[in-house]
């Protein structure tokens, strides 16, 4: 079993910076690919971004050269740096872990889920 937790939501003005964080407990996270999602308001959740164990990064296209996942498995952890942010950024964020590195995009196949973060960014 796999427990995550993220960190780092709040508010944030249009144009602005933050880092998510998503602490991992209970296995290590070396042997899984990572997530992050989010799912706004009257939305399905989407994939934002997602990193293999080694290091291959997935984008949606709407955050490409804005956000950066990276990952620290010696601290168990994965971050989403998101800068130039914009008001429809704002959602509940979060982190999930999957078994294989494939099928990076499609939210079913990830095994493990967090219980979010919010995060708002004001025009």
């Amino acid at each position: 079993q796999v427990q995550l937790v993220e960190s780092g939501g709040g508010s944030v003005q249009a144009g602005g910076s933050l880092r998510l964080s998503c602490a991992a407990s209970g296995r290590t996270i070396s042997t899984y690919a990572m997530g992050w999602f989010r799912q706004a308001p009257g939305k399905q959740r989407e994939l934002v971004a997602a990193v293999t164990t080694g290091g291959y990064t997935e984008y949606a296209d709407s955050v490409k050269g804005r956000f950066t996942i990276s990952r620290d498995d010696a601290k168990n952890t994965v971050y989403l740096q998101m800068n130039s942010l914009k008001p429809e950024d704002t959602a509940l964020y979060y982190c999930a872990a999957k078994s294989g590195n494939y099928n990076l995009r499609l939210q079913g196949k990830y095994d493990y889920w967090g219980q979010g973060t919010q995060f708002t960014v004001s025009s």
